[in-house]
């Protein structure tokens, strides 16, 4: 049986084959396609949790220009973002920060150690993507410990024939893009190469970059088992702005990524699903671009692990176990502890020392199981997570999710889970003479719970979902008075919101000849508060939180080929920032406020090509997403995409 995956309730289209040609997308019915929610696959009709998924027909018809900005058109993620095209972004869900969620490539843990800065850069473009599945809420259970609040699978395309493609795009600020890919494809075997490079001015004061990025994945298929590869790499140099300190807006960074891995399927009566996996990030930071000699950090972080996971069907349901090893490790002059002289590493590249390491070793096992019932599906699942970091006793971490069908329009559901997640290498270690991190943190805990209904038929869906997080000793960067610096620091902080969605497919309901295609809708509201009573100044991640964010997306034809995606964001974020004038405070903490954007992109789409005009913020509106990091005002782009 093939494997595919629902939208949910996004964008539009909620039929989508993950194995198909991207540009021959089939209809199937819902009830038979699996999702991914739980370890265990499990067919749409059975499904415990809603993953929310943006589909390769969505994301084309978006102006998105990188991953970060596909994720703003999802109600529950938070995306502040520093630079354009993905430069230095933080990605939360549900109210958490960056160094709470998960990013996976194609099911392979890519988070960074280092900082949660530096997780969302990626080896590929938006062209490489099939598809993006958002999970909220701790799932620990599904993807390990680091999944906190919720994690993000971007899964690559695969084309199921021979062929080739090219991308080319320029406008505002003197930005140009440009990528290509080749697909290589037998009975058994799948390969695809992709490459791309992207160069700006960039859009503010100190924000020019320019990156590149190379993937290879590819699979083989037999009657007894899958295989699937993958490798990447992505280097980025950047204007860093006021990115980390508004007194300094003349710094500098320089990130590059490496990772590799391999996993297979055996299709006998007990599916076993190995996977091993090796990335590296390599980071080169300048308090003063033009002064390099005067601060500068260097840091090396590198991961591997591996996991065995297996589920076997049986009368009682399905079940699912298995186990991970995750190693995490630093080399750094700034984070982790000092090393003897015998032990300093040189810089690769540089005339300087790695003076510093520390590394940490995860071992997680899991168990689940699936009770599968007419109308009813329970998952009851645990893991046993032991960190290095600690003191070497496991502890366990439980979860549930309740699924009841009353009719084949509706689904309830109800989950409870809990998470844990260890600090950063960032949050643990770092000095500068505007912050300090504090060895002596807590792993954060947290309990999650949620319940939520959701309607569907051939031609609409919607979604409404309530959540609560109970967090315990939660990780924050606190100012204590007007003239301290930045502290990390261990807090309890609950957090509530609800989240509704829904989407009304015009061409199903009128005809293929209907004006407008699609319509979407959706809203997330999140309440956040401290239960202690330790009395700070400002906080810089914990209550500065996304509390209202509306999106609304409209896709309707033009003429001929000729069609329009109008995508709006409405945002309103809690809390306020130190207001910097020329290097200086002011005084005075500025709200974040509200703000909306629009973006639009034109595209004419044919068999082998398409043309496009696209606009970022339209209304040229100047806003902040980060601390006296001003975001671009109108930003206009072009381009042709050909299929060879």
């Amino acid at each position: 049986m093939k494997k595919y995956i629902l939208s949910v309730a996004l964008l539009g289209t909620i039929f989508t084959n993950a194995n198909a040609q991207s540009d021959n997308e089939l209809e199937y019915n819902l009830d038979e396609l699996e999702v991914v929610g739980s370890r265990v696959p499990l067919s749409a009709a059975n499904q415990v949790r809603m993953v929310q998924v943006l589909t390769r027909k969505e994301i084309e018809a978006t102006a998105a220009q990188s991953v970060n900005d596909l994720l703003k058109l999802v109600a529950g993620v938070d995306v502040r973002q520093r630079g354009a095209y993905g430069v230095q972004t933080d990605i939360g869900v549900n109210g958490g920060n960056s160094d709470q969620v998960t990013v996976l490539l194609n099911g392979v843990n890519i988070s960074n150690p280092h900082t949660g800065h530096l997780t969302a850069d990626l080896p590929v473009s938006v062209n490489d993507i099939e598809r993006i599945e958002v999970l909220e809420g701790a799932s620990s259970r599904v993807y390990g410990s680091s999944a906190f609040s919720g994690a993000i699978n971007i899964v690559t395309r695969k084309e199921k024939s021979t062929g080739a493609g090219v991308n080319l795009q320029g406008g505002s600020f003197g930005t140009f893009a440009g990528d290509a890919n080749v697909n290589i494809a037998s009975n058994s075997v799948l390969n695809r190469i992709s490459v791309g490079y992207t160069r700006s001015d960039g859009g503010t004061d100190n924000s020019d970059f320019n990156k590149a990025n190379a993937f290879y994945n590819g699979s083989y298929t037999s009657k007894d088992v899958d295989i699937k590869w993958q490798a990447g790499m992505s280097t980025m140099n950047y204007g860093a702005n006021t990115f980390y300190s508004a007194t300094y807006n003349n710094q500098y960074e320089e990130n590059r990524r490496y990772m590799l891995s391999v996993s297979a399927e055996t299709k006998g009566k007990v599916h076993f699903m190995p996977t091993i996996w090796w990335n590296r990030s390599l980071d080169h930071y300048l308090l003063f671009r033009d002064n390099p000699s005067a601060y500068e950090n260097f840091h090396q972080s590198n991961v591997y692990g591996a996991s065995m996971n297996a589920y076997v069907d049986w009368s009682l349901g399905k079940t699912a176990f298995g186990a991970e090893m995750r190693q995490e490790g630093i080399l750094s002059n700034n984070l982790g502890k000092p090393l003897e002289e015998s032990e300093v590493v040189n810089v690769p590249g540089h005339d300087a020392k790695y003076t510093k390491s520390d590394n940490r070793t995860n071992i997680s096992y899991y168990l689940e199981h699936d009770l599968l019932l007419n109308d009813v599906t329970i998952s009851l699942g645990v893991m046993a997570n032991m960190n290095t970091a600690l003191d070497y006793r496991y502890r366990l971490y439980p979860g549930m999710d309740i699924s009841w069908r009353p009719a084949p329009e509706w689904k309830l559901y109800a989950s409870f889970n809990q998470a844990l997640r260890m600090p950063t290498f960032t949050d643990l270690y770092y000095k500068s003479p505007t912050i300090n991190g504090n060895v002596g943190l807590k792993p954060e805990k947290s309990t999650d719970l949620a319940v939520g209904v959701q309607y569907r038929n051939h031609f609409m869906q919607g979604q409404v979902k309530a959540f609560y997080r109970h967090g315990t000793d939660m990780i924050d960067w606190v100012k204590y008075s007007e003239d301290d610096t930045y502290h990390s620091d261990n807090f309890n902080l609950n957090n509530l919101g609800v989240e509704m969605n829904g989407t009304l497919n015009f061409e199903e309901l009128t005809g293929k000849e209907s004006f407008i295609k699609t319509f979407t809708l959706s809203y997330c509201y999140i309440h956040q508060e401290r239960k202690d009573d330790k009395v700070i100044y400002r906080s810089n991640y914990a209550l500065d939180y996304l509390k209202n964010k509306l999106v609304a997306s409209l896709n309707h034809r033009i003429v001929g080929k000729l069609q329009a995606q109008w995508d709006f964001r409405l945002q309103h974020r809690n809390g306020a920032f130190e207001l910097f004038e020329n290097g200086k405070t002011t005084g005075t903490l500025t709200p974040y406020g509200t703000y909306g954007i629009l973006d639009l992109k034109l595209q004419w789409t044919d068999k082998h090509y398409t043309v496009f005009v696209q606009t970022n913020n339209l209304t040229n509106n100047k806003y902040y997403d980060l601390a006296n990091v001003r975001q671009p005002g109108f930003w206009l782009m072009s381009g042709i995409s050909l299929k060879l």
